[in-house]
Formats: C-alpha cells, structure tokens, sequence
C-alpha cells in the first residue's frame, strides 16, 4: 500500500474558504477585502470589497509591467482580472484543488506552476512577482531570492499582505511575518522599497464579517450538533468533551469568543501594499 501525502493544514483552510466564499458570501476570492469609507461592513458587500482590494492591487501595478507571475493565485480569481486588462499572467499554487479551480477558469491564458514557490523550476522570468496574501507563507530570504532570480532587469515586486506588529498581548489572529523582521530582512537584498502603504482599516472590517459568521451561523450548529450528541449518545459525548477538552476550548475561546474581529487584527497586525523594485 502506497504513502498517502499529507494535506497541509493551509492548503485545508483555502479549500475550505472557497466553498464557504462561494455558497455564503457569493465570491470565489481568497483575499481581505478593501472597505473605502462609506461602504457598509455587511455580508452583502464582501464581494463588492473584494473586487475593490483586486482595483488596487491593479491600480499600483509598476508602469512597464507586462508580464506577472501570481504566487499563490487561489482559484485564478485576480489572474483572470489582470489578463483581461491586458498583462499576460502565469500562476504558482501548491494546492492541486486550487489548481484545478484555476486552470478551468484561466484554461489556455496562464501556465500554473503547480508547486510551492520555492520549488518553481522554470527559465521563465517576469517583469513582476506578485504576493497577495502568499508573502507570509513563505520564508523572507527563500522569496526575495526566488523573485530575484525570476525577475527581468528592472523588474518588481508587489506584496499585498499583513504582518504582524510588536504589541504587547497575543494574537488570536495567527499569520504574518514580522514587519520590523521584514525592513531589516529587506537590506540583505538589492532591493528597494518604492510605495509603502499602510492599508490596515481598510481590510480590517473584513474580519467583522467572519466574526458575524462565527458567531450567527457557526456557533448555533455547533450548540445544535453538541446537544444532539449529549442526548444520543451520552457516553460517547462525555469521553469525547474529557479527552480533547482542552482544544476545544482553545478552538471555542479562539473563534467563537467574540476576539477573532477587525478591532483585534488593527491592534496586532499591519496590512500593508508594497512595491519594490530591483536594484541595478
């Protein structure tokens, strides 16, 4: 019988945010979304905010630019809206679910790199490297000297994504390298920052929105299926409650109370657009 390759937990929760996009908040994107003043945070906006984040990714897009490579596209999404504006964009995404997704949406327009950007092997290069929400699953050194190498002359980087502030208090919002990590990371390679924009109370309603949906829609099911167990199968119920008590807790404090929201990612995170470029 052969080794069945494990599932990163990462890759679980993409694929688990796609369905929960598509069948709740009526989108297939994977990104925050981008709240410009006098939108109102409510589910029904998500997708109109998420469209508004893929503008702005688009809108500072380096004058020149022709062809990118999405790390980490998710399902196509932002490579299908940047072909249509004319840039010739290839894909890299470790996730073969998401792979599938993008290669049915973008079919014949984009060549998808099927692999963790690390392990990219082509002689292909870009005049751009884009990371929208891809930046911090990957080792600083391991994407500056990847992008590096696939960049042409004067080529750019693009980092649309959070990092995680010194506050004193923890996080129960995980992800993010640490920003002062990343200027001091920075210095190591013949880069250059050019914009620098803090876009942290722009993107941070999103995570109202979450909230709302943990708590109004998760947390009764999980009340529902918790008294149907407790009633059907008391035994089994309190063996289960005794033996992984502590993570339950854990999961039910983390999500379900009522922390997991904008006001907390603001006071622990910083999400910021960045373009750099390289040095001659």
């Amino acid at each position: 019988m052969g080794d069945t390759q494990k599932v990163a937990s990462k890759e679980a929760w993409l694929d688990t945010g796609i369905l929960i996009g598509k069948y709740f908040f009526n989108t297939e994107y994977l990104h925050y979304g981008y709240w410009e003043d006098g939108m109102e945070v409510k589910v029904d906006n998500i997708s109109a905010a998420q469209e508004k984040y893929a503008d702005l990714i688009a809108s500072h897009i380096p004058e020149g630019t022709k062809s990118i490579l999405d790390v980490g596209c998710g399902v196509g999404k932002l490579a299908e809206k940047l072909i249509g504006v004319g840039y010739q964009v290839d894909c890299v995404s470790p996730s073969p679910h998401l792979s599938n997704h993008a290669r049915s949406l973008l079919g014949e327009r984009s060549q998808i790199f099927e692999c963790y950007f690390e392990d990219i092997d082509t002689t292909k290069t870009y005049d751009l490297i884009l990371f929208s929400e891809s930046f911090q699953y990957i080792r600083m050194d391991r994407s500056f000297e990847n992008a590096i190498r696939l960049l042409n002359p004067r080529g750019h980087i693009l980092i649309c994504d959070y990092f995680t502030k010194q506050t004193e208090g923890k996080s129960p919002i995980g992800g993010g390298h640490g920003l002062n990590e990343f200027y001091q990371t920075i210095k190591n390679y013949p880069i250059e920052i050019g914009e620098d924009i803090d876009i942290t109370k722009e993107t941070a309603p999103t995570l109202d929105i979450w909230d709302e949906f943990l708590n109004q829609i998760v947390a009764p099911i999980w009340g529902i299926w918790g008294d149907y167990f407790k009633s059907n199968y008391p035994r089994i119920s309190r063996v289960f409650a005794w033996k992984f008590k502590k993570k339950l807790d854990k999961k039910r404090e983390k999500y379900l109370g009522k922390k997991y929201n904008g006001q907390s990612f603001a006071l622990f995170k910083s999400y910021r657009l960045l373009t750099l470029s390289v040095k001659d």
